[in-house]
């Protein structure tokens, strides 16, 4: 559902063709023009009201919506069209061995007209003109830059962000320490702040850090790239696998920038990224405004003159970097994130969720709806807790206060009773020490109160305050045996044993 959004979102805010929307949002363009057209007889308009969230949505778009067999498997048509160019190979043939491969798929007639479909939208030559401020290409340039540390003298090299205005070839770049997804997104963002506003399509290539899914035909966006992207009102289409011609200028790019920046600063030692970037920008400008060599003008004069006064403005604030990640919810009513713990409304117990985590806070969202936003904890083992997302029954849990639990401790015998307050005085978080109490309750149901005091006794002896150690003395039989550790330090007595005096009386005298 979190898809049907943005393509509405590209259809009516953006302008979006269906084929653009449907590479964007890895979805085929019938489906596309599917929604569209369930969208129009449903008299819906954009934005859509807030009050129609994402189950309300389903219900109004696809009433009556059951569980659906699995779609037939689509053919490669491209394959296809390329293999009937072989002598002797005829559609049938290709039809009986996508059959044997897919008993379940097309009969021959809907595969031959599907094809014939396929043929009619093949474009012998394609040719890519560039709308001024339509698009900016991105990538990583494969030469990296030393940069030496002052103090160790350790040698880290710099990865070259590269990013290209085809229509004026308006180029930028920048140095950053990784490839990884923090630098991917705020190497964007210094882009569109350089440009002074948003082209309307970003085209990277197919990076792991941007394309979950590198498909030829419906590549899948990290949803932190997405969600920047629509933050800047911009669509993100990535080029096609294995087509070096779909990114030829921002190929390009790279090419100028690794000869005209990086060769020309090859001589120099960097000592910071910052005073790498410095040289880097330095560089960048001579380089935009370089005349070019059979047209008039530059770069630079050509961006501000056809493409700066169609790009789109930069939003007021500038976009909050955010990691998503998937996770399911606890029997306890918490998910965990980067091993802290924070809670979300108890009906959600067993659900997947969605997990936006910034800087500052946790969002916890389901089915597109956020449930749940808590202050992001630091260091670990954390529990964050909002008291409304607790089920009524837990109220009872709640009165298991540390000093009942001591209590019942008690009633089993002075070990087990000391072990519990041991493992309250361990846990920096009372919620924490109630896991690991409640099940030792839990082991007393199955184990009789003589063998937990001896288990018990044991996990003292040995300063081990956890319900696995107490478990594992119990399963492995440890409680019968009996407690010798490394801190009785009580005096043997033993005939063998011949004391201080013995040896001072042979000192004395001179033997040995």
């Amino acid at each position: 559902m979190r898809k049907i959004k943005e393509i509405l979102r590209l259809r009516w805010e953006l302008g979006r063709g269906v084929r653009e929307i449907a590479r964007s949002v890895l979805v085929s363009h019938s489906t596309v023009s599917d929604l569209l057209g369930r969208v129009q007889a449903a008299g819906l308009g954009w934005p859509l009201p807030d009050e129609l969230d994402e189950q309300a949505l389903e219900a109004v778009l696809y009433p009556g919506n059951h569980a659906k067999g699995r779609q037939r498997p689509e053919p490669d048509w491209h394959k296809i069209h390329l293999e009937l160019r072989r002598k002797g190979v005829t559609l049938q043939l290709l039809w009986l061995e996508y059959k044997q491969d897919h008993p379940d798929g097309y009969q021959y007639s809907q595969f031959c007209e599907l094809y014939r479909r396929f043929r009619r939208s093949v474009d012998v030559v394609m040719r890519q003109p560039h709308r001024a401020g339509e698009r900016v290409f991105v990538d990583y340039a494969g030469q990296t830059v030393p940069v030496v540390d002052p103090k160790t003298g350790e040698v880290r090299y710099a990865h070259i962000f590269v990013g290209v205005l085809p229509a004026s070839n308006y180029t930028y770049s920048e140095a950053q320490w990784s490839e990884d997804l923090e630098n991917w997104i705020y190497g964007h963002i210094r882009l569109f702040e350089f440009l002074g506003g948003v082209p309307e399509i970003v085209q990277p290539d197919n990076t792991k850090t941007g394309v979950k899914n590198p498909s030829y035909y419906e590549p899948d966006l990290n949803p932190t790239y997405q969600e920047m992207a629509a933050h800047y009102g911009a669509v993100v289409i990535p080029t096609r696998p294995r087509r070096p011609g779909d990114k030829a200028k921002v190929e390009t790019a790279v090419q100028l920038v690794e000869r005209w920046i990086l060769a020309a600063l090859r001589h120099q030692t960097f000592f910071s990224l910052d005073e790498l970037n410095q040289a880097i920008r330095e560089r960048l400008a001579w380089l935009n405004r370089r005349p070019f060599r059979k047209l008039e003008g530059c770069r630079q004069s050509v961006f501000e003159s056809l493409e700066k006064p169609v790009l789109k403005p930069l939003p007021a604030r500038r976009y909050e970097f955010a990691r998503w990640k998937k996770a399911r919810v606890h029997i306890d009513h918490h998910v965990e994130v980067e091993h802290n713990y924070y809670s979300v409304p108890y009906e959600l117990v067993g659900r997947e969720v969605d997990v936006r985590v910034t800087l500052g806070t946790v969002e916890i969202l389901h089915r597109g709806r956020r449930v749940a936003s808590h202050v992001r904890a630091t260091g670990k083992g954390h529990f964050v807790t909002d008291p409304q997302h607790r089920p009524p029954a837990h109220r009872a849990y709640l009165e298991w206060t540390p000093e009942r639990i001591i209590r019942w401790g008690e009633s089993v015998g002075p070990h087990t009773a000391e072990l519990v307050r041991a493992i309250f005085a361990s846990r920096p978080h009372p919620e924490q020490g109630y896991r690991a109490t409640l099940g030792i309750m839990r082991l007393a149901k199955y184990y009789p109160h003589e063998r937990m005091e001896a288990a018990a006794a044991r996990a003292l002896a040995f300063r081990v305050y956890s319900f696995r150690s107490l478990k594992s003395i119990l399963e492995r039989g440890l409680d019968r045996l009996p407690v010798q550790t490394p801190l009785d330090t009580r005096p043997v007595t033993h005939a063998n044993v011949r004391g201080a005096a013995y040896y001072g009386e042979k000192g004395r005298s001179g033997t040995c």
